[in-house]
């Protein structure tokens, strides 16, 4: 468990992200789809948010060995942040709830500022600190 320090300043480096995409993406979202896009807004990005904690988790859980172990949990983080994002923004997609068009665009648009995030985090803590 060495790696949870790290892992919570992830965690509030994606908290930080998803709030600025929130509201640099407020007054557009609600003047182009209206207030009913606002909550589609929100929900976009808490998916994104939610897909990176889970794809850094699996980076924090599984630190150290071998230089393969750590490509492989770099990638197992990839394809669980992938898959996390995808059944979210299914079923937020799915239930009604949220207006399509603008929760698709913010799921994108999340999934891909938070992607900076995740790539330093997986830099940082998946090769154990050191730059080789």
């Amino acid at each position: 468990m060495t790696g949870m320090p790290g892992y919570f300043r992830f965690l509030g480096w994606v908290a930080a992200v998803t709030a600025l995409i929130i509201a640099v993406g407020y007054v557009p979202t609600r003047h182009l789809g209206g207030p009913g896009a606002v909550p589609a807004l929100i929900a976009g990005c808490l998916v994104g948010a939610l897909g990176s904690a889970l794809g850094g988790l699996v980076i924090a859980l599984r630190r150290g060995g071998t230089p393969a172990d750590r490509l492989n949990s770099v990638l197992m983080a990839m394809l669980a942040r992938l898959a996390a994002v995808f059944v979210l923004g299914a079923a937020a997609v799915l239930s009604g709830r949220f207006e399509r068009t603008a929760l698709l665009l913010w799921i994108a648009i999340s999934y891909a500022a938070l992607l900076v995030v995740d790539t330093m985090y997986a830099l940082r803590e998946g090769t154990n600190g050191r730059r080789e």
